[in-house]
């Protein structure tokens, strides 16, 4: 299985303002850089409960009829997902991508800050593609949080836009406990 991260950052590597929003994101998503392959490669969509619901916002729902898992230890609301295919898990990270494979899944897409740290902190992503939007919003969420130890990566690769937009992909590289 592979599992992914396909995340926008500003300059300053918050990944949304504090209160969750995301205007300082070009409309649309800018310019084509990627994003529509690589989510045409990906057969489920793993994110928390908050960016579920900042995702609800959008209009029309953005993911079509691709797989999305919503992580939350509580309740969530999934009426709201109109033409999606979402459904809730919890448990730890490790415990998702088994229930994932287990169903069939090959590539997941992690999304979101939290469930994006938890990922990483359980050494399971191994793919990065982040891609730095020409904006510096000087507080909000960070991409990276806390980690228990280093995580090596491998530069694979960084394109850049004519809107400014820089896009740097790693691999993860397995270190030895």
């Amino acid at each position: 299985m592979t599992i992914s991260v396909f995340v926008g950052t500003s300059v300053d590597g918050f990944i949304a303002r504090p209160n969750g929003d995301l205007d300082w994101l070009p409309a649309g998503g800018g310019e084509p850089h990627g994003y529509d392959e690589f989510i045409a490669s990906v057969d489920a969509i793993v994110m928390g409960r908050k960016s579920f619901e900042m995702v609800l916002t959008f209009d029309p729902w953005p993911y079509g009829d691709k797989r999305v898992v919503v992580l939350s230890s509580r309740p969530v609301d999934l009426s709201g997902a109109v033409g999606g295919v979402v459904e809730q898990m919890a448990g730890p990270p490790a415990e998702i991508v088994a229930r994932l494979a287990a169903s069939g899944a090959y590539h997941l897409y992690i999304d979101g800050g939290i469930t994006i740290q938890r990922f990483l902190r359980a050494g399971l992503i191994q793919r990065l593609i982040v891609t730095r939007v020409p904006v510096l919003i000087g507080d909000g969420i960070p991409l990276f949080g806390t980690l228990p130890r280093d995580v090596r990566l491998r530069h694979v690769m960084t394109r850049h836009y004519p809107s400014g937009l820089v896009q740097t992909e790693y691999s993860t590289i397995e270190t030895p406990e």
